[in-house]
């Protein structure tokens, strides 16, 4: 009989524990330059940005994996050419669509990436894969395109991925480009070519209900730039990272991102010195990113289910949705 009732104590004790473990999902759009736009403009963005928060809140209520739910998250916003990811990605100064993407599970802390490819509808897909099914964490250009495809990602045309308003920007930067090595040839090579526009990066952080933590980014890159160039978006430890203490994905002007180390130097704030997520994400966006020049955001949860959204430009699509019901979306500053 005592036994009897100390298994059931033990069962409610293990019940009530799964059910006051917080899980919660964050995810971005980029960070920059998105000025004052019309409102119906503005409930675009937050509308596909809350798609993508619930995809991945779906997965997470259901008991599914952090790892999982950020892949989600990320694979709605890169269908969405509203974002320079998968179906909205800018172009390179060919011409041409070079996308980049890392996952992260912090669980095991394994990790994919692929950079350089041009005919995978969905890039985070093919950086799953590569955790998943083969001894690499990393993979580019045709032979990270062949790897997916052997393991049943989506492939597509190269023209999948036009979409006028990115075409357009591209024309626009290389006007703007002629005309500043006209008149300062040194700031033209140093200044990235969409510098007043958003940068381009998706992104999704999560914590599960065992307790897990993952993150997922997935890129475009910079409007114009060089044919092979990658950014921090698909580099562990710049732009992406997980583990046991917190999982962060990054957006902004990606080589500052990988001189800094910027997703891991959070996550060891947080364990060398004893920074909450918030202090640590801080301290990295708003002044080590700004003395070496750089800007942008970053968005990051901990095994507690606090989470920070920092950044540095004039906004940054942004939102979250937590175990408790508490959520929101969000383009500027507060």
């Amino acid at each position: 009989m005592k036994r009897a009732y100390l298994c059931l104590l033990y069962v409610l004790y293990v019940q009530i524990a799964v059910a006051q473990q917080p899980f919660a999902i964050v995810v971005h759009g980029g960070a920059g330059y998105f000025g004052n736009q019309p409102e119906a403009v503005q409930a675009a963005y937050k509308a596909a940005m809350q798609r993508a928060i619930d995809a991945g809140y779906d997965v997470l209520s259901k008991g599914g994996s952090a790892t999982d739910a950020v892949e989600r998250a990320v694979m709605v916003l890169e269908d969405d050419s509203l974002f320079n990811a998968g179906k909205g990605a800018v172009f390179t100064h060919a011409g041409t669509n070079e996308l980049d993407a890392a996952i992260m599970d912090g669980s095991n802390m394994k990790a994919g990436a692929v950079a350089g490819v041009t005919t995978i509808k969905n890039p985070i897909t093919a950086a799953r894969a590569v955790m998943d099914k083969s001894m690499h964490v990393m993979m580019t250009g045709r032979g990270a395109e062949l790897f997916a495809r052997e393991n049943g990602c989506t492939v597509v045309k190269p023209a999948y991925f036009y979409t006028k308003h990115s075409w357009d920007a591209l024309q626009n930067a290389l006007r703007k480009e002629q005309k500043q090595k006209e008149t300062n040839k040194k700031k033209a090579m140093l200044q990235p070519d969409n510098y007043d526009e958003k940068y381009g990066t998706v992104g999704a952080v999560a914590l599960d209900k065992s307790g897990h933590l993952a993150a997922a980014t997935s890129t475009g890159g910079m409007t114009n730039k060089r044919h092979g160039r990658v950014g921090d978006a698909p580099i562990i430890g710049a732009g992406t990272y997980a583990n046991n203490i917190c999982a962060i994905s990054c957006t902004g002007w990606g080589e500052y991102f990988i001189r800094l180390v910027m997703a891991k130097s959070v996550s060891d704030r947080m364990e060398l010195k004893g920074s909450t997520i918030d202090d640590a994400a801080k301290d990295m966006i708003l002044q080590q990113l700004p003395s070496l020049g750089g800007d942008g955001g970053l968005i990051g949860i901990d095994k507690q289910g606090n989470i920070t959204m920092p950044f540095n430009t004039g906004s940054m699509f942004r939102g979250y949705k937590k175990w408790n019901g508490e959520g929101d979306v969000k383009i500027y500053k507060d």
